[in-house]
């Protein structure tokens, strides 16, 4: 990746997740559990929620190799005890991350639209370019965040939905969740998250 496009790419996906745990944060305050709110993780500030690993270095890595950039922030921490109603509360808090990111895309595609639409054979750092990155790693990240693999996103909603006793399989396959999605990532395995979702940006923006 060049260092022109870079720099807006980090920027998009520092932005992107931050805007993704306020929305934990905002959805965890909402239905009774304000500790995100007291300890300041109910804001879009970046700085609450970068994790110096996988927010700056790891991105920054995947850039100068040539990969495709992804990253991470801070978890939002979450007491489940002042959930009204714990497991299904806790998946709706997790849902509001990856629909934060959606909600996101559809607002670039419609900013995009507006200014014309993509244009392929301008420079790496136009406008619609931008915009159009800034589409994928919001699709990126909410399709990654929705795999049923904890502790993403995806797998707080499923042990939300499962009967308990099925939940606490899910639970336990959590100390292990990081080195699964590793395993993944080493394997290529993420390019079937990337390639359906440039085909659908190919359909609906070219």
């Amino acid at each position: 990746m060049s260092p022109e496009l870079a720099i807006p790419v980090f920027l998009i996906l520092l932005a992107s997740l931050s805007v993704h745990e306020a929305a934990h944060a905002w959805a965890a305050n909402k239905l009774g559990d304000p500790t995100a709110r007291l300890l300041g993780r109910l804001t879009l500030n970046p700085l609450a929620h970068i994790d110096w690993i996988g927010t700056v270095a790891f991105p920054i890595i995947l850039a100068l190799s040539n990969l495709p950039v992804f990253g991470w922030a801070k978890p939002v921490p979450v007491d489940m005890r002042n959930l009204q109603s714990p497991r299904r509360d806790f998946a709706l808090v997790a849902l509001a991350g990856p629909v934060s990111n959606v909600v996101l895309a559809a607002g670039f595609i419609l900013l995009l639209q507006a200014q014309g639409g993509l244009v392929p054979e301008t420079g790496v750092t136009s406008t619609s370019v931008v915009l159009y990155l800034a589409i994928f790693l919001n699709l990126i990240l909410a399709a990654f965040n929705m795999l049923p693999i904890p502790p993403l996103d995806g797998g707080n909603v499923l042990a939300g939905l499962l009967p308990e006793s099925m939940a606490r399989v899910v639970d336990q396959v959590r100390p292990f969740g990081a080195f699964v999605i590793l395993g993944l990532f080493l394997m290529g395995a993420l390019d079937y998250l990337y390639d359906p979702i440039e085909r659908l940006l190919g359909t609906l923006l070219l």
